[in-house]
């Protein structure tokens, strides 16, 4: 195995791993630590090069960061991804180099689940290290954290629709969910069953379509569904969707989503500020599953009747975040930021 540091400015640890027998080629970088250990999941992606991952771990990393501090876990900013094809090469020796590599963080990194890494991969990964979270409810761990993930995303868009809209009631609201995967299959749910009108699109058909046949969703074609006129809009695949080529094309009063790193760029914000749109931060509402996940690591252990307790602060955060932006004239972003920064700079004061 070898490990290869990657000197990044304004990170405390970046670093890639290489192990010929595995085949496992990944990376982790831990942001900060300055609020506690770096809690962050760990995704599989045929990434096209490793500047490519790079890109991303890092992207994700300094979300992560932010997520808890403005979600007021007590941890700090990491992530970790594998570069590879997670139908043809996972397999249980891989996950265990990825554990020896995690265990090189000394504890500064702890991983979770999160895109196309399910909890038998993670318990792989554990067999080498015990910095893992997210492990099964029968090993005395929080399980899957999607539902948990998506449960604060409808608690989040209570905020934004009260924001936006007068209300917090989301019955007969138009959503278009992107992406309805293990968290934004599970966000359609939840909101049917709170009333929605629910449009679902994402690029495995199949996919939709069983969730269609199940629960009566409308659907639309992955690449016409930015044209549906809507009242909130619900991105819940990969990052990067709100840029200067869909900015144009959307017709939402919100942007209330799943996905991690929604903005290609931090200035479409204002964008979108300028369009009348309000935007939640990803970062803020999408918290729900790193909280569930971080009650795992306080003393007593996992308690899912506190956990979906602090989930609910979600509303509360947001509710502040538009308040800043109000007040101060910023897109929310920016204002979501500043609330990150105040907790972080709090940290660094204790």
């Amino acid at each position: 195995m070898q490990i290869t540091e990657i000197p990044v400015d304004g990170y405390e640890r970046v670093a890639s791993c290489r192990d010929e027998a595995s085949g496992l080629h990944a990376l982790i970088a831990v942001h900060s630590t300055v609020l506690g250990p770096a809690l962050g999941g760990m995704r599989m992606l045929p990434y096209a090069s490793e500047e490519e991952a790079l890109v991303d771990v890092r992207r994700l990393s300094k979300g992560m960061t932010y997520k808890s501090a403005v979600a007021d876990t007590g941890l700090g900013g990491g992530k970790s991804v594998i570069i590879g094809d997670s139908k043809t090469m996972k397999c249980p020796e891989l996950f265990q180099a990825m554990g020896d590599f995690i265990e090189a963080f000394e504890g500064k990194y702890i991983t979770a689940e999160d895109m196309n890494i399910g909890i038998g991969d993670l318990e792989a990964v554990s067999s080498r290290t015990g910095w893992v979270t997210g492990l099964s409810r029968e090993s005395g761990s929080s399980g899957n954290p999607s539902p948990y993930t998506a449960h604060g995303c409808v608690v989040g868009m209570r905020a934004a629709a009260e924001e936006a809209f007068g209300s917090q009631d989301l019955s007969g609201k138009h959503i278009v969910i992107q992406g309805v995967g293990a968290v934004g299959g599970q966000l359609a749910i939840l909101l049917k069953e709170r009333g929605a009108q629910v449009t679902i699109s994402d690029i495995n058909a199949e996919r939709v379509e069983q969730l269609c046949s199940e629960h009566g969703f409308t659907a639309v074609d992955d690449e016409d569904h930015l044209e549906v006129e809507c009242d909130i809009y619900a991105p819940c695949a990969r990052g990067a969707g709100i840029n200067l080529s869909t900015i144009p094309r959307l017709h939402c009063k919100v942007i209330a989503g799943c996905a991690n790193n929604q903005l290609l760029e931090f200035e479409h914000a204002e964008i979108l500020r300028e369009k009348g749109i309000l935007y939640a931060p990803d970062y803020v509402i999408n918290a729900g599953g790193i909280i569930n996940v971080s009650i795992e690591l306080l003393d007593g252990g996992y308690d899912e009747v506190a956990a979906m307790a602090k989930i609910e602060n979600i509303y509360i955060n947001l509710k502040r975040v538009f308040e800043i932006s109000r007040e101060e004239g910023v897109p929310t972003n920016v204002a979501a930021l500043r609330l990150a920064e105040q907790r972080l700079a709090q940290g660094r004061a204790d």
